[in-house]
């Protein structure tokens, strides 16, 4: 079984930074990711580097393969520390991941994490969810009722 270990720092840096910079909540942002997947497919070509990925609650990660390839990995059940994970890795078998079979490893601090298996595989449409995450942030923040009197 091969595994791919993210590089993580970076990878950390990047995902806080996304969360942070598409003004969305984690809910929002998974909502946003499942109207822009399509319908679940048995396994994708792995080509043995994970460009980025995305948290998305402690059951879901959006992975890249490709700068313009990512996929939404819904996990069979909670994945403990994603959110917080410093690396992860995705195990294959001949260059494919496969529901029901593979999983995702979190990487942390020296402890061992169980790995968490993969449920459901769903293409991303990655310049959809890009354009979603602009007008996110692109809209003006909600500043309550301006116009009210006070009286």
């Amino acid at each position: 079984m091969k595994t791919l270990l993210a590089v993580p720092s970076l990878l950390l840096a990047l995902a806080t930074a996304a969360c942070a910079t598409t003004g969305m909540s984690q809910e929002e942002k998974l909502a946003t990711y499942r109207a822009h997947a399509g319908e679940p497919v048995p396994s994708f070509r792995y080509f043995g580097e994970i460009n980025g990925w995305t948290s998305l609650g402690d059951r879901n990660i959006a992975v890249w393969t490709k700068p313009s390839e990512a996929w939404l990995l819904e996990l069979s059940g909670p994945c403990p520390d994603i959110d917080y994970a410093p690396a992860i890795s995705v195990t294959n078998q001949f260059n494919r991941v496969s529901a029901k079979f593979d999983k995702v490893v979190v990487h942390g601090a020296g402890t061992p994490r169980v790995p968490c298996r993969i449920d459901t595989i769903r293409p991303l449409d990655v310049k959809a969810i890009k354009q979603a995450e602009k007008t996110a942030r692109e809209q003006p923040v909600d500043q309550g009722d301006e116009g009210s009197s006070g009286t």
